[in-house]
């Protein structure tokens, strides 16, 4: 089979270490609580031939690359309608999976964040996610409060995953090797089931908060809240990096309260 050639405008770098695609597939650890995988962005198979040794999971893939379906299709014949020539980020997973599964990739590093947000979306069936990113990403998704790199994604993620940076990769073990470095984290998905406060609203108070940074949060949350109605409570005179999941939970009932 010819290989497939990396498209530029799909983010494509190909990984060609076996060794680091082993570990990956290795760093899915909740396999008690599932027993379907989705690979997103498969490629040439590297992480998918490691992966179809575990027998005990019943392993999907799905590619919006036309030439590397058709060469997986070829080389996995046995996948079947479990490979799909297909966009991930409008994919449907109730229709597809009708329970909980994981999701694991050397996912393309122009729509990483929109990948995440996908998870989200999906969280009561995603339990777990291993998946390669650039390393900034990697570093903001596992950041904690206090630091530059917190931001909206690390909030999101944290509120329903447990997340943890696991290593770091150079760029010389992709074809071609991207300009920048990469890392891989594991997401696994925590207890909270519903956060203790009006979800919607706690989406539209961390956007707020990080949109405008710099601000204090009262200053922040003027913009879609009345100031003089959110009261005097310290953590209004705070910036939004430093407040944890917990911390923007509470701020979300105060602000609720004062509506």
């Amino acid at each position: 089979m010819s290989l497939v050639k990396a498209k530029k405008h799909l983010g494509q770098h190909f990984l060609t270490d076996k060794n680091i695609a082993e570990k990956i597939v290795n760093s899915l650890h909740s396999t008690d609580k599932y027993d379907q995988v989705l690979e997103v962005g498969p490629g040439m198979g590297v992480l998918s031939d490691f992966l179809l040794r575990k027998t005990e999971l019943e392993i999907f893939m799905i590619d919006i690359d036309t030439e590397s379906f058709h060469y997986l299709d070829k080389k996995y014949p046995e996948l079947g309608p479990r490979l799909m020539n297909a966009d991930f980020l409008q994919l449907n997973f109730k229709e597809i999976f009708p329970g909980h599964l994981a999701v694991i990739g050397n996912f393309p590093y122009n729509i990483s964040s929109q990948i995440l947000f996908k998870v989200l979306e999906n969280r009561d069936q995603v339990i777990e996610v291993v998946g390669m990113f650039q390393k900034e990403v990697a570093q903001r998704c596992a950041e904690k409060p206090g630091s530059k790199e917190y931001g909206i994604l690390s909030v999101f993620l944290q509120a329903y995953y447990k997340v943890e940076y696991l290593f770091s990769v150079k760029p010389g073990v992709f074809n071609p090797p991207p300009k920048v470095n990469s890392a891989v984290i594991r997401l696994t998905r925590n207890e909270v089931s519903k956060l203790d406060c009006d979800e919607k609203l706690f989406w539209q108070v961390v956007k707020a908060g990080f949109n405008q940074r710099r601000k204090t949060l009262r200053n922040a949350l003027s913009s879609i809240f009345n100031k003089e109605s959110m009261g005097d409570d310290p953590m209004l005179d705070l910036r939004a990096e430093r407040l944890s999941v917990d911390d923007f939970v509470k701020l979300t009932n105060l602000i609720s309260s004062t509506r």
